[in-house]
């Protein structure tokens, strides 16, 4: 922090400042971390989701809730990650009825900076993975900027990507698409915890294919995915 930290405490109260200092020193570290070599039988993971006002993290669209599952290779784990996120600003309509969060429901939830270190502590150093992650990787890295003045630094897989890869030539990628074609039951869509477990088990089914095509560590996965970017 540096220099930084009297204007930061003036400016927050001192447990904002910890958690600020949190996000900067997790986003440096991940820099550091080579996980080409590692085993996708063994890889640890994070599937995330997040519910957001709209779709421009940069024109005043806000985060309101964040959902993501522990994954180890092809194994769910039971933990889990739920927060709903107070956006400081109105939902719009639509985006109520889509997701069923309210604006009354998001009023004692934790602001933007508690929640992103909440998510953040329990991804730890672990991949994440998420479909169509354009969408959340904006307004993670809009967060992560708005709150502690760092972009996303974690390594991340795409299962909209992979599945392009496997499957190419198919008429639509999205989640309720690719859930019908590998057969994962659909439960609740557009809720962020609903969405990352389904997700998270679109990748089990997806791990069998990619392991069929003799890709086994996330160095060779990511070679064969550059190449579908």
């Amino acid at each position: 922090m540096g220099g930084l930290t009297p204007a930061i405490t003036s400016m927050f109260d001192a447990r904002s400042a910890q958690q600020m200092a949190f996000i900067r020193s997790m986003m440096k570290e991940q820099r550091k971390n080579s996980l080409y070599d590692i085993s996708l039988d063994s890889v640890e993971l994070v599937v995330f989701d997040l519910e957001t006002t709209g779709f421009s993290p940069y024109n005043g669209d806000e985060i309101i809730s964040f959902g993501a599952v522990s994954v180890a290779g092809s194994f769910i784990t039971e933990e889990t990650f739920y927060s709903l996120v107070n956006p400081k600003r109105s939902i719009p309509k639509e985006i109520v009825e889509l997701t069923g969060i309210s604006n009354e429901m998001v009023q004692e939830a934790p602001d933007i900076l508690h929640a992103l270190k909440g998510f953040l502590e329990f991804v730890q150093s672990k991949i994440l993975i998420a479909h169509g992650s354009g969408h959340d990787k904006h307004f993670l890295n809009s967060a992560l900027w708005k709150t502690s003045k760092v972009n996303l630094s974690h390594r991340l897989l795409d299962t909209m990507i992979i599945a392009k890869w496997l499957n190419p030539k198919l008429p639509a990628y999205d989640l309720d698409s690719m859930l019908a074609l590998y057969g994962v039951e659909t439960t609740v869509r557009h809720h962020a915890l609903e969405d990352a477990v389904m997700t998270a088990r679109l990748w089990v089914k997806l791990l069998e294919e990619i392991r069929s095509r003799d890709v086994h560590s996330l160095g060779d996965l990511y070679l064969q995915l550059s190449h579908h970017l």
